[in-house]
């Protein structure tokens, strides 16, 4: 039997996050093979992910990362099972790591394929399922381009938000960081009317209409009333329309243009755990 020491235990720790335990009991039975030693703790790993697969994952940590040039954003959710986990320090780091390289990836797939440090992101998730014991998965992926692109991360890396704007004009990022935090704190529906799908447009209206026959309004005031009800649910839902939260006497479309006439928000993502 090989000599394991405790300088090779604290490195393959050190190296995978496993338990020193686990670790001494990889090495000997690797017989000191460092390498082979990760590879039956990541097969520890696969075993533990297959039991858990049909365990909720809804704590985790949310993060939102954009490029220097601040034209892309691509926001993560690496997702757990317990709040526990989700505030411990390397888990929180394993998240911003995985989100930076994130942002060279245009899909979930692709970047579950990527190399991380040597192994796949799924295999180094189907590692930390193992050596944590608790399901680790990526939930949300999103990924944005504008002109400007900023974001939010609420407190407790519960919700991400990205922001693109047509231009990157003077104090672009302040108004994208408060227009992040209008949807975070707000969660839209959609950018505004016409990004509004019409089966729940559809829905609204036929809300309307029974709110209003409950209430003995005539059958041929129906469609204008609701009409108006259908506005106030677009002011309300969909972002550039909504009352900014920093100053409820403008929209957030107004206040975006009392910072440069032309400019607009164009897009935005938001993830949200739980």
């Amino acid at each position: 039997m090989a000599k394991i020491t405790a300088a090779e235990v604290n490195k393959l720790r050190k190296t995978t996050g496993a338990g020193m335990m686990d670790c001494k009991k990889a090495l000997v039975e690797a017989e000191g093979d460092f390498d082979k030693a990760i590879e039956i703790l990541r097969k520890k790993g696969q075993k533990v992910a297959a039991k858990r697969a049909d365990r909720e994952s809804s704590e985790g940590a949310a993060i939102a990362k954009v490029n220097s040039e601040n034209t892309e954003g691509v926001i993560i959710s690496l997702n757990c099972e317990t709040d526990f986990v989700a505030k411990n320090d390397s888990f929180v780091t394993l998240a911003n790591e995985l989100a930076e390289l994130a942002l060279g990836y245009d899909s979930k797939d692709s970047f579950l394929a990527a190399d991380y440090k040597g192994m796949s992101v799924q295999d180094k998730l189907t590692e930390q399922t193992g050596v944590i014991g608790e399901k680790i998965e990526i939930g949300g992926f999103e990924k944005l381009s504008a002109p400007f692109v900023g974001s939010y991360i609420h407190a407790g890396n519960k919700i991400a938000v990205l922001t693109g704007l047509s231009a990157a004009v003077e104090g672009a990022d302040t108004v994208a960081k408060d227009v992040s935090m209008q949807a975070a704190a707000m969660n839209p529906v959609a950018l505004n009317e016409e990004g509004v799908d019409q089966s729940v447009i559809d829905k609204e209206i036929e809300i309307a209409k029974d709110q209003l026959r409950q209430e003995g309004k005539p059958e041929a005031m129906l469609d204008n009333i609701a009409k108006g009800k259908l506005n106030r649910f677009f002011k309300d839902n969909t972002l550039v329309n909504q009352a900014f939260i920093k100053d409820s006497k403008q929209s957030v479309s107004d206040y975006v243009k009392s910072v440069d006439s032309n400019l607009e928000v164009t897009n935005f993502k938001r993830v949200a755990l739980g």
